[in-house]
């Protein structure tokens, strides 16, 4: 039976967090994003305004209500939920990628 999860992995995906970068491997493809993580966030309401190389930009550049996290630190989660939202982002881009490519 097909998953109806947008987001189950399947096994052909690899995902290496690193504190520095996150890198996503597809089976027979390889590296298919290597992105800084990074993920600016509003703190009005906590979400996400930019993940990866956009956050990255916006580091030290942001207003008061934007605030951009590492949630990664020495090479543990630090901080679990901005953890999660930065994998959500990274897993759809990729599968958007993936399917959209004919």
């Amino acid at each position: 039976m097909a998953r109806s999860n947008p987001l189950a992995l399947g096994r052909d995906l690899a995902i290496d967090l690193g504190t520095a970068n996150t890198l996503i491997y597809a089976r027979g493809q390889g590296v298919v994003l290597n992105e800084p993580s990074v993920v600016a966030i509003d703190i009005t309401d906590g979400r996400p305004v930019a993940v990866g190389i956009e956050a990255k930009r916006m580091m030290g550049r942001t207003p008061g209500r934007i605030k951009t996290i590492r949630p990664l630190k020495d090479g543990v989660i630090a901080d679990f939920e901005v953890c999660e939202k930065m994998l959500r982002f990274f897993i759809q881009k990729v599968h958007a990628s993936r399917w959209s490519k004919p």
